[in-house]
């Protein structure tokens, strides 16, 4: 089905997670203004290690911040973090669709078009 990344993008189907399961699936827990990703989080259908999550400013498209001095600052309890574990909070550009259009019918509601320097083995959908 995968033969090259346009055909991956046509035949490729993606299913949003309700936000009552991300704690089950993801370890991402929300309580008031508070956000706890979990690292390892063991569930009947496999293990998800590492959690990572988008803001988003409607639907359909990510928050786009413009920050003041391009400063910003937060508070993060690393107390029962263990060590070797990278928790860390950060931006990155990235089109504030999820680069919806074309093969990419999906965009921002299902955390497309997502690129930073990582290496990208497990990036799907890179610019559609």
């Amino acid at each position: 089905m995968c033969s090259d990344p346009d055909a991956c993008a046509k035949n490729c189907a993606l299913d949003g997670v309700p936000i009552t399961d991300w704690g089950n699936t993801y370890g991402i827990h929300a309580n008031g203004d508070s956000l706890q990703l979990g690292y390892v989080t063991t569930t009947p259908y496999g293990t998800n290690v590492g959690s990572r999550t988008y803001m988003l400013n409607t639907e359909e498209e990510y928050e786009m911040f413009q920050l003041l001095g391009k400063e910003f600052t937060f508070t993060v309890d690393v107390s029962d973090m263990p060590c070797g574990v990278n928790g860390a909070l950060y931006f990155v550009e990235m089109d504030k669709t999820g680069n919806k259009g074309g093969n990419n019918q999906s965009g921002a509601k299902y955390g497309t078009g997502y690129c930073d320097a990582q290496c990208p083995h497990d990036i799907k959908f890179m610019n559609g």
